[in-house]
């Protein structure tokens, strides 16, 4: 008999995902790479219009793994205080406390983060690379698992601010959201027009922690490793793959942190997946997620409308995979 157990290694996150799925009407992408930066330890940077229920994705995925949620909408007028808090003087005590921000969740979804000032982003940054803030002279850890899942708005520029590319990289995968099929849509509406039922809670924090274990014993052959550098190796000089024309179009490639992503999403994902070992496929398929927003390219390529996304296909089909040969271990 096979069982549907969510904390069996055979079925890791499986009834979290369905869970969600019950609130979430397709965006199996998004939920998955979800999945996968929970085990990792990443974060997502996500990109789409207005509507498509990034927000509901992250609360239903909270609820489903009995976490806290938190939404931040980053304005202009921002300070870094809002996100991570600040210590307040008590009048009737004489006392100053501290008063922990909204950082201080599982899951953080900081909304339509380009239109925060630069210190706003920064402080940001900290706690998405060390998991804690520092308010005076103490220092607070956020809850673990911690997720940051970032939106971005494609169609305004108006009042934004461009992410610096140190945090830009700080972002594990960037996941493009599109709009719904004409299906999944009506699929929407017909659910829009009955009270939801919330997500159950099917894991605890502990079990996710437990999990994120599990997935560290996952096996990655050297021939993985070595796959995932040549692609990031060949994002930085397409010449050494024959890709010589795209030369002029990338000012520059993705650095080391994307080569890690790679191994350490591929592992996440071979983990959701019931298995115990990392095939190149896994890397692949990862690869325009993790790569997309870690191209710096040139004003050549905008003028002639060639993408990341396009760099990133093109280096897939130059740089062959490995043949990875199984053995029972």
């Amino acid at each position: 008999m096979t069982s549907t157990d969510p904390r069996d290694p055979a079925h890791p996150l499986e009834q979290v995902l369905f869970e969600v799925k019950r609130t979430i009407v397709g965006q199996d992408v998004l939920l998955e790479r979800m999945a996968v930066a929970l085990i990792a330890d990443g974060h997502l940077l996500v990109e789409g219009v207005p509507g498509l229920a990034k927000t509901l994705a992250v609360r239903s995925l909270a609820a489903a793994i009995d976490g806290t949620f938190q939404r931040v909408q980053f304005t202009p007028d921002l300070v870094p205080a809002d996100l991570v808090g600040t210590r307040v003087y008590h009048q009737h005590s004489g006392e100053f406390r501290t008063e922990l921000g909204p950082v201080f969740a599982n899951l953080l979804l900081a909304d339509e983060i380009n239109r925060a000032p630069a210190k706003v982003q920064s402080a940001l940054l900290e706690v998405m690379q060390e998991h804690q803030v520092t308010i005076g002279r103490e220092t607070f850890r956020v809850p673990e698992p911690f997720l940051v899942m970032a939106t971005e708005n494609p169609i305004e520029s108006e009042g934004t601010y461009p992410l610096p590319e140190a945090q830009v990289d700080r972002f594990m995968m960037k996941v493009v959201v599109d709009y719904p099929t004409q299906a999944e849509e009506q699929a929407i509406v017909a659910r829009a027009l009955r009270p939801p039922e919330p997500p159950q809670a099917m894991v605890t924090a502990d079990d996710l922690m437990a999990m994120r274990a599990r997935a560290q014993t996952v096996y990655v052959d050297p021939a993985i490793v070595d796959y995932a550098v040549r692609l990031v190796s060949v994002t930085r000089s397409p010449a050494t793959a024959g890709l010589g024309e795209l030369e002029r179009y990338v000012t520059y490639g993705a650095s080391p942190r994307a080569s890690i992503a790679l191994v350490t999403g591929a592992r996440a994902l071979a983990f959701l997946r019931g298995r115990d070992y990392v095939l190149p496929h896994d890397l692949s398929e990862l690869a325009l997620d993790v790569l997309r927003h870690r191209l710096v390219l040139s004003y050549e390529a905008l003028a002639d409308d060639v993408d990341a996304d396009t760099i990133i296909t093109r280096v897939l089909g130059a740089v062959r995979a490995p043949d990875v040969v199984l053995q029972n271990r």
